[in-house]
């Protein structure tokens, strides 16, 4: 796991939620695979719900630090309800506020949904979004929403992942000291 010490210091976590509704199973869901991923509670969580009008205003201060400090994150769980297919329109609201190369570390893609008709909507719509604005991307997760609290529903995700998920963080870790 790469919560332990590497490089001196201990790996930067980030959760990012664009799901409309506070504390959300999405919520939920990407704060066990960033604790599974990295071995510890991620050093930031973004409920962009919690943002409000904020998200609307291109000079606010604190958004702007926030995608800062995610873009300089080791790691970081990206999750959104599936909506139509694909990733919700405030977590695009947030995207869009990366440069090219605004997201310097290792990005998971997570979604969740009411059915298995969009499994691949991770893959498809939420991993090439992060890979455009500069992170090092993996396969994604797509987690049914009554599944979301039963580990089984992550357990084969992670066994395969994540050792792909400690090298990668491991290496860009390496390489920024």
């Amino acid at each position: 796991m790469i919560g332990a010490k590497a490089a001196g210091r201990p790996a930067r976590t980030a959760v990012v939620v664009g799901n409309p509704k506070p504390f959300s199973r999405t919520l939920a869901s990407a704060m066990r695979m960033a604790r599974e991923l990295s071995g510890q509670e991620p050093g930031l969580v973004v409920d962009l719900v919690t943002l409000g009008a904020s998200l609307f205003d291109w000079d606010d201060p604190t958004v702007a630090e926030l995608v800062s400090e995610v873009g300089r994150a080791d790691l970081v769980v990206v999750g959104s309800p599936t909506y139509k297919g694909s990733y919700s329109g405030l977590l695009k609201l947030f995207l869009d506020r990366f440069a090219t190369d605004g997201l310097t570390g290792v990005a998971v893609p997570l979604m969740l949904g009411a059915g298995r008709g969009h499994t691949l909507a991770p893959e498809l719509m939420l991993r090439p979004v992060l890979t455009e604005i500069g992170a090092t991307t993996v396969r994604g997760l797509y987690v049914i929403d009554n599944r979301h609290g039963d580990p089984a529903a992550y357990a084969d995700w992670l066994a395969s992942t994540r050792p792909a998920v400690d090298a990668l963080v491991r290496r860009r870790r390496g390489a920024s000291v």
